[in-house]
Order: structure tokens, then C-alpha cells, then sequence
């Protein structure tokens, strides 16, 4: 880790600022014209469900689903965040502080109370996968189901991806350096070199995939997700419209953990 992030508080809190002007009361564009659309048609909201948003930040999703008539909470690791869903989206469900790998040290989260868990930008943010998965797992009824919503790993690996361009044949191309192994990449400190670090966690699809299935949920949906971006240049065009760069999945509670 460089001097700067090694300067750098990490954690959530001190970024919960800088995080909370760029999504905003709403949600970014990326919030309200991909992921918020994305997670609620594969989580297909039923009326007086109980859903569990975890690493749910300011709770930008809260009332699209309280509009449904679901019964919501909202966990989240961050103080500063939850503060302000708590302002924000009075009305809209709870929000709690709490651990994602220990939801059973939530003294309002009951085993096997929720209908369904949602991830929606947040489960690249939390490690280790094995323990969120089992916590997550334990919170909900043996048939519920999880949606996860997150940078498409197969395309999107920090600092190990990008854009190319090739002139010669008039292509815009993605460029991936890793893929198989799992890396721990610190992001870079926000504003000010010592305003604060997070840490984003890459992991291979197998690696989701087979964490779900140790658990007893089966993936019944996944979705490849392109950027909503539009550009009047032929070969980025092309390229947006090839390489998802978001990747959403539902898996589905088959009764037992395997």
C-alpha cells in the first residue's frame, strides 16, 4: 500500500461524505438508470414481503421498494450512512447499523426472518464472501432468495482492466490483465490523499457462483448488464453495446444448505 493510502483512515465513514455527494437523495445516474432497475425486476418485490438491503449505504433503494408495500431493512457497516438514510427515508423501513458477517449480532435481525436479501453495489466492498454469504443465509427463510448487483468481474477487475483502442482496425476493445486470481485493491483515497481508503475485493464468478451453491441457493437468473451511456462514436458504441460492464444474479433458497 502507498503512503497515501497507508495515511488514509480506511473504512466507510470517512468517505461517507465525499460517497454520499456523488450518490445523492436518489441515487446516481448509474443508481436510477441501471441498478435500481435492475435489482427490483429480479427481486420482483411482493407486497408485505420482508427484505433485507445489506451494505444498503443511504438507502437509495428503500423507497422504491416501501412503494411496493414490502417491509424493509436496511444494514449497513457505516454510522455517517446510516445517519442519514435514517433522515432521509423516514417512513421507508429501518435501518440498522451491523456487521454484513455477523447480521446474527443485529439485536433486530431475527433467523430466518426475511423473504429475501439484496446486494446492490455493496458485496464487492465485503470479505470474506464465505462469512457474508452464511450470515446472509441465516437471516433468511431456507427458500428465500439473494440478488447480488456488482461490476461484471469477468470484465471490470480494479486496476487489472480497460478501455484500448486499436486504430488500425477502428475498435474500441476491453482489456483484461487478471481475472482468476482474487485480489484485495485499495481504491483511491477521495478529495484529499488522507480523506479516507475503502477496499475493493475482486473475485472470480466461480467464486460467487459456488459460494451460493454451498449454501443451498441456485442461481435461476443472471443478467448482463451494458452501460446506459450513449455516444455518437461508432466504435465506442460498439463496444458499449458488447461489453457489460454490471453483472445482476438471483439465486434461489432450494431448502437445505448443501
Amino acid at each position: 500500500m502507498s503512503d497515501n493510502y497507508s495515511r488514509a483512515p480506511s473504512g466507510w465513514d470517512p468517505v461517507a461524505d465525499w460517497y454520499d455527494g456523488w450518490v445523492g437523495h436518489d441515487g446516481s445516474h448509474h443508481h436510477q438508470k441501471l441498478a435500481i432497475p435492475a435489482v427490483l425486476q429480479l427481486l420482483n418485490p411482493q407486497p408485505d414481503e420482508h427484505i433485507l438491503d445489506v451494505g444498503c449505504g443511504q438507502g437509495v433503494l428503500a423507497p422504491h421498494l416501501a412503494d411496493r408495500g414490502v417491509s424493509y431493512t436496511g444494514i449497513d457497516i457505516s454510522r455517517k450512512m446510516i445517519s442519514t438514510a435514517r433522515k432521509r427515508h423516514r417512513g421507508c423501513g429501518r435501518f440498522l447499523r451491523g456487521d454484513a458477517r455477523y447480521l446474527n449480532r443485529v439485536s433486530a435481525v431475527r433467523a430466518g426472518s426475511f423473504d429475501a436479501a439484496v446486494f446492490m453495489l455493496s458485496i464487492e466492498d465485503m470479505n470474506p464472501l464465505e462469512e457474508v454469504i452464511q450470515s446472509t443465509v441465516w437471516a433468511l427463510r431456507r427458500t428465500g432468495r439473494i440478488v447480488l448487483l456488482l461490476r461484471h468481474p469477468c470484465f471490470r477487475v480494479p486496476r487489472q482492466s480497460g478501455w484500448g483502442h486499436d486504430p488500425d482496425r477502428k475498435l474500441r476493445y476491453r482489456r483484461v490483465d487478471s481475472y482468476l486470481t482474487p485480489q484485495s485493491v485499495p481504491m483511491k483515497a477521495y478529495e484529499k490523499s488522507d480523506s479516507g481508503v475503502t477496499i475493493s475485493f475482486h473475485r472470480p464468478l466461480h467464486h460467487y457462483i459456488n459460494t451460493l451453491a454451498g449454501h443451498g441457493f441456485m442461481v435461476n437468473y443472471l443478467d448482463e448488464l451494458v452501460t446506459f451511456k450513449q455516444t455518437r462514436d461508432r466504435a465506442e458504441r460498439r463496444a458499449n453495446e458488447e461489453f457489460p460492464l454490471f453483472m445482476a444474479l438471483r439465486a434461489q433458497g432450494i431448502g437445505a444448505a448443501g
